[in-house]
Formats: C-alpha cells, structure tokens, sequence
C-alpha cells in the first residue's frame, strides 16, 4: 500500500510518498528551526502535485493519508489536516494520525541513551515535549505529551539522572538551559524536524493493523490556547 504523508506542524512544509518498503520520495520546504514567514497555506499542495510527479506516482494509487497531527503551530496544523481530509475523502481512503512529537523521537529508536526527549518550539519561551525510551523494535511514549519552559524539561532531566538525548528544533533554540548537564546529549540539526520518513514508516504499520480513521474524525492536537483565543479573551 503506498501512503502519502503530510507534515505542516512546525515551519517546514513536508510531504512524502512511501510503503512498508520505505520512501518512494519526499520534498521538504524551509526549516522546523529557522525563523521564516511559514507559507503553509502556498507550499503543501503544489509540494504534493510536485511529489507525485517527480515519483509517477497518481494519487489514486494511494491507500491511506497520514498526517503529522501536533502538537505544533496553530496554522500549520489546521492546513495540513484539512489538506490530509479532503485528500482522503476524496480518494475514499484512510486517514493514519500521528503525533508530531513522535515523529521526531522515532528516527532515535537505536539511541544509547535511558530517554529520548523532543522538544518543539512552541514559541513564549516553552516547549511541546514528551519522554520516549528506546525499545526493541522503536520507542515507547513515557507519560504524556506536555508544555513546558526549557527549564522545567532541564530540572526534569536533572531530577531523573539518567542519559537523555534531547532532539527537535526546541532542543536546539533552547540549547543553553541544558549546558552543564553531563547526562543530557543534543542530538544537532539533523533531528530537528519531524521526520517524513518515520511518518511513513509509522503510518504503514499502523495501518497494516487497522489503526486508522475516517477523515471527519482528524483533529489536531493542541496543548494550549491560540494566541487568537487568547486575545479575545482579553478584550472581553
């Protein structure tokens, strides 16, 4: 079965076309880390016409959607969701969601390390995060998906002294609250995006064990108020 994968959640537009096999090709515009006007809304379709004729691969020869689901930014997720739902109803396939956070953890399955942490820039100075242990065959979701400050993550790890490999572009905004932790490891800019490979990889098997759902149930996952909601508020 190919899947096609979509991945908007941070400032890169990601999308991808695989199987079980691994990827058949992918195209990923701007940087999870880097600080540039997000074009979601201008990139993500043309990237996936693109996609599909690079690889010769018609969307009617797609079995299932799978779509980075956040936590992430506001925008970004609500295009790339839509985008995965209109898709899927209109091929009458699947959807497989997966958290974007497990996506940035899953490429570290063969760590070293006791934890892998990923860390996503959630901008006022906090972090989307959650803890992941390497196990045989990938990593295993230790508590749940938070919000935190790069210090709260930093007096976490230094509480659970045990080796950490902290990833994403959190992990290298935040860099400095982790100095001076000989047991915290920065896994560099090659981790700091949610990998496309991965949500195929993931999206595949999920699939091939009937974890998926039909596109009207897709939500994406926030872990705080928009900024939007949140000035509302206030001038009520």
């Amino acid at each position: 079965m190919i899947v096609l994968a979509i991945d908007t959640a941070t400032r890169r537009v990601g999308c991808a076309l695989g199987t079980a096999d691994g990827l058949l090709g992918e195209i990923a515009l701007g940087h999870a880390g880097k600080a540039t006007a997000p074009r979601h809304t201008e990139q993500l379709t043309p990237a996936i016409e693109t996609l599909c004729a690079q690889t010769g691969v018609s969307l009617r020869d797609v079995g299932a959607i799978a779509v980075s689901i956040g936590p992430g930014m506001f925008t970004g997720l609500r295009v790339g969701v839509v985008t995965a739902k209109a898709l899927a109803h209109a091929l009458a396939v699947p959807v497989v969601a997966v958290p974007t956070l497990d996506l940035v953890a899953w490429p570290l399955r063969y760590a070293r390390h006791a934890c892998v942490v990923p860390l996503i820039d959630a901008r006022r100075n906090e972090v989307y995060c959650a803890w992941y242990r390497p196990v045989p065959g990938g990593v295993q979701r230790d508590g749940d998906y938070q919000l935190l400050t790069p210090d709260d993550v930093a007096a976490e790890l230094t509480a659970r002294r045990e080796l950490a490999l902290v990833c994403g572009d959190g992990a290298l905004r935040f860099a400095a609250a982790f100095e001076g932790d000989d047991l915290v490891e920065l896994a560099g800019p090659d981790h700091a995006a949610p990998s496309l490979a991965a949500l195929v990889d993931l999206a595949c098997a999920r699939a091939a064990r009937g974890d998926v759902c039909a596109p009207a149930d897709v939500v994406p996952m926030y872990l705080r108020r928009s900024d939007a909601e949140l000035a509302l508020e206030a001038r009520s």
